[in-house]
């Protein structure tokens, strides 16, 4: 039996994903359905979350219905996709019905979905805590927080706050299958783990408030986005580096802006201007990614302000095409610091207004250290607020490495370029 909404439109045919035709092609995902505020933006998270890469798009929207297309492939460092379990986390973010549409016209805050605590005690490895977060992922298992403690005689605590994207960790098969999929994985190493209902106080993300002054400026400065030579700004090669530009014309559409941008590719540059265009309550009626020539994309916007109008005030295409090329050139802020006499690495990105933060960073921050070598002694995960926006801050305590002495300023540089690389999928 085909279930139906209330549109007279099969629930299953909302999203469709077909193979490509041979080994290597994309995958074509299309979503059909009702429209709603963000709804490209919560499309592109789900993409990224699965560790896919979006080799093109198109999309467009006449303010009710929606309608996107999407060439997607597994990046190589990406996980085995379930494509079942993609497909019925992208309906989810799809409204259903006409009830559903009208609710999230109110309100685009989704209900929180309840937090559990996951803990991990196991004898410390190189790769732990990339393998723990690894597990995670293919699960369906996102991390909102966590805490890695290691002990004097060189074992771990880890403590991750997760929600599950399946919502079964109700179940006591679902929290037994999550540990003996993780025993498995970590063999004799792990001692022990258990899976129980985080408390209220674990309902929202704790606020740092150690950062000193200096690095807290380099992290969240706002004053880069005419910077393109900045330390923090996102380039795949320094030696051959385009700049971005944002060209808005109110010529070619009688009701829409448009929109052209030119930037390098990077693996979340679709997200970062849905998610960019949603913050800012710019309405997107048509979009074009076309695919990456020579590691850079072109983009083509139809936008419209809230009120349905074009952008034809200077000073509001100034601020939206500064903010846009904020989030393309500084999606991430890392940086290495010293924290007494320990060396601490700090990745920084912007919350959504929504409150959620960026997919994948500390899956790919973990990646990026496991592949050199690098020990993590202690990590966390909170926010940071600053005058105009909320930050999601990632802190890692490193080991010593033979490889890389955490005092040498070329070692720590090689380590920041080797996880702003992984970041933006280079």
């Amino acid at each position: 039996m085909v279930s139906v909404s209330n549109m007279g439109i099969p629930w299953d045919d909302v999203v469709m994903i077909q193979s490509g035709k041979n080994s290597g092609d994309p995958c074509v995902v299309t979503v059909n359905c009702l429209d709603k505020a963000g709804l490209g933006c919560d499309v592109c998270r789900v993409v990224l979350e699965f560790g896919l890469c979006i080799t093109r798009g198109d999309f467009s929207t006449d303010g009710k219905w929606c309608y996107i297309v999407l060439w997607v492939v597994p990046h190589p460092s990406s996980l085995r996709v379930d494509w079942d379990r993609f497909k019925n986390r992208l309906q989810s973010s799809c409204p259903s019905c006409l009830v559903s549409y009208y609710l999230n016209q109110q309100s685009n805050v989704p209900p929180p979905s309840p937090i559990y605590m996951f803990t991990v005690f196991c004898v410390d490895r190189k790769g732990l805590l990339h393998d723990v977060t690894k597990v995670l992922s293919e699960l369906d298992l996102t991390i909102q927080r966590v805490k890695v403690m290691t002990t004097p005689d060189g074992r771990v605590l880890d403590l991750f706050f997760i929600t599950d994207g399946m919502d079964l960790l109700h179940t006591q098969k679902r929290r037994d299958d999550t540990c003996e999929h993780l025993s498995v994985v970590l063999g004799e190493c792990c001692i022990s783990c258990e899976i129980q209902l985080a408390g209220p106080e674990y309902g929202s993300q704790q606020e740092f408030s150690s950062l000193s002054p200096a690095v807290a400026e380099e992290l969240f400065s706002c004053e880069m986005s005419n910077k393109e030579a900045h330390p923090q700004a996102i380039s795949p090669a320094k030696s051959n580096v385009k700049k971005t530009t944002i060209k808005v014309d109110n010529i070619l559409s009688q009701a829409h802006t448009l929109l052209q941008i030119q930037c390098a590719d990077q693996k979340c540059l679709f997200y970062d201007v849905m998610r960019t265009s949603k913050d800012c309550n710019i309405q997107i009626a048509y979009g074009r990614f076309s695919p990456s020539v020579k590691g850079y994309r072109n983009i083509d916007l139809l936008v419209q302000q809230t009120d349905g109008k074009k952008i034809v005030d200077p000073e509001k295409q100034d601020a939206l095409c500064s903010r846009l090329k904020e989030e393309i050139l500084h999606p991430l802020r890392i940086t290495i610091t010293n924290r007494g006499p320990d060396t601490e690495l700090l990745v920084a990105n912007p919350v959504e207004l929504c409150g959620q933060g960026r997919p994948r960073v500390f899956y790919d921050v973990t990646s990026a250290l496991k592949m050199l070598g690098i020990c993590v002694f202690s990590a966390e995960i909170g926010r940071q607020s600053t005058c105009d926006r909320q930050w999601e801050v990632y802190k890692f305590l490193l080991d010593e490495s033979p490889q890389f002495p955490l005092a040498s300023s070329r070692a720590r540089s090689e380590i920041v370029d080797r996880v702003r690389r992984t970041l933006m999928g280079w």
